[in-house]
Formats: C-alpha cells, structure tokens, sequence
C-alpha cells in the first residue's frame, strides 16, 4: 500500500497548492507521511459527521473541498468543534487534506463536475487562467444545455439533476424565457456577475446569491439583455467534485497498482435543513394592509 506521503504527492498534481487563492487554506491538515493508505474518503465539508463517518469506514485519508481552518487559530482543544475534528481524526489515524480554490480552477474542476452533473457540454472556462496556455483551466465554465428550455423547466431541471437539499433552486428571470447557453460557476459566485454579462450567455447557475448583487445583475443595461439567475445550495453545486475527484484518484491507483478504495460521502452537510415555500406571489396592492411584510 502507498504512503501517505505518495499519495498526498499525486493529489498536489491533481490540484496543485500553488494555484490556490492567496486567502486559501488548502493542502494536509494532519496526517504521519509515512502511514499507509487504504481507503480514501470524499466529502465537501469537514465537519464531525464526516469525521465520524470516515471513523467508521475505517478511512486513512480524508479529502475535503473545503478547508477547515480557513482563517487560521490558536487552538485545536476538543472543546471547540473544529478542534472535535482534528481530535477525532488523529485518535483514529485519520489523515486531512483540502483542494479549495485549487480545485475550483483545475482541469477538471469543481465547475466540470457541475457541468456534468447538469449533462451540459462544456464550451471554455467561464474565467480562463492566464498561466494556462490550453484554455482549458479557469473559474466557472460556460456551457450549452442538451437542448433549449425555458427558465422555468431549467430550474426545475436543476433541482432534478442536482443533490437534494432544503433550499432547492431559486431563479430570476422570466420564468418562460428559453435557455441555450449557462455559465456554472460552483460555490458562490456573484462575485462573476460581470464575468457572465462579458460572455453573453442567457443564465448563469451557481449559489449563495445575495439580494443586491442579484438586483443589480437582472436590471437590463442598453441593448443587452441580462442574464437569468439560477441560485443553488452551495453544497449541492460542490458534491458532484467529490464523485469526480474520487474517480481521478481511482485512476492514479490503478496506473501506480496502489489498490486504493475510494469513497464518497453521501451525507447532506447543507446547513440548511427545512424549507416552507411563500404563498402565490402577488402585488402588494392587491393584499390587504396588514402590520406584516406584504405577500
């Protein structure tokens, strides 16, 4: 079996720390280099359910999309719930590694695993990498759907095809406007809202999309018509990367005849866990006054 430090090395060629962001936590957060591994788990967050359930599958290495500290501490006591998790691991030998911003932007990436998720055909990256001469890496991914549809069958297209979770999708836009090309931009992304006007495509799907920017981004400006929006829960845009990322570990091993067994969690950790739709929207003016926000 390989070493940790073997496979920590082919994972650094997947995803390569250096293309991470400035602000960005990636790499091994704990883990003997020198222990074997067996089994590999994947999971978005790494938080106590998915070091629990790594303690069960009897996992050596824990590979997360997001990181665990991302601004840095002063402390790993138990007490706290982050330091639960690296206690946890490290008693069960358990070793931590994160692909973040480094992830997002490879070839494939977090938004490849989204495109395909969707059954899109990728066209380029929606933000090319300039250190790239190929084109091919980048943030986010502008696409073609499998065939034309209206908002409003893409929304629910989306909330088809993606994981389920309490939010569901949410879109802006005329609910009958017809849908050719999406730009997918995984995790949050209306910092990419001038990104998606420069590319002309009629609607962009990603998550955590804030009241004013997505204002702002639907108002029509001259003779370009903005874009629909398509907001996702943030984990469901990124779990499709885990399927993906565990395929191209499976495929490292096969080449090296590691014999890794590779897995992918399954548990839901959306932080959100309910969900109550509004009723029929309709004009303030047509609702009776009440001391409540209008329906």
């Amino acid at each position: 079996m390989p070493a940790l430090s073997e496979v920590l090395a082919a994972l650094d060629v997947l995803w390569p720390p250096e293309r991470a962001e400035g602000w960005d936590a990636v790499g091994t957060v704990c883990g003997d280099p020198d222990a074997e591994v067996r089994r590999v788990l994947f999971a978005v967050d790494p938080v106590q359910e998915i070091a629990d359930e790594a303690v069960r599958l009897g996992a050596d290495l824990l590979v997360t999309h997001h990181p665990l500290y991302l601004r840095g501490t002063t402390t790993v006591a138990a007490s706290t719930f982050k330091g639960k998790v690296v206690h946890t691991l490290i008693k069960h030998d358990i070793a931590l590694h994160v692909a973040h911003t480094n992830a997002d932007t490879a070839d494939p990436g977090v938004s490849d695993a989204l495109a395909g998720a969707l059954d899109l055909r990728i066209l380029r990256p929606l933000v090319p990498d300039p250190s790239d001469p190929a084109g091919r890496r980048g943030l986010g991914r502008i696409c073609e759907l499998p065939h034309p549809m209206t908002l409003a069958e893409l929304t629910a297209y989306a909330a088809a095809r993606l994981p389920a979770t309490a939010q569901g999708i949410r879109a802006a836009g005329d609910p009958d406007r017809e849908i050719r090309t999406l730009a997918v931009s995984g995790g949050s992304g209306d910092s990419l809202f001038d990104d998606v006007r420069a590319a002309g495509v009629d609607a962009f799907l990603t998550a955590d999309l804030r009241h004013h920017p997505a204002s702002e981004a639907i108002q029509t400006t001259g003779r370009n018509r903005p874009p629909a929006l398509l907001d996702a829960a943030h984990w469901a845009t990124e779990w499709p990367w885990c399927e993906q990322a565990a395929a191209q570990l499976d495929a490292v091993s096969d080449r090296h005849g590691w014999g890794l067994r590779t897995h992918v969690s399954r548990t839901v950790t959306d932080p959100w866990t309910a969900h109550a739709a509004s009723a029929p929207l309709t004009s303030p003016a047509d609702t009776p006054h009440t001391t409540g926000a209008p329906r």
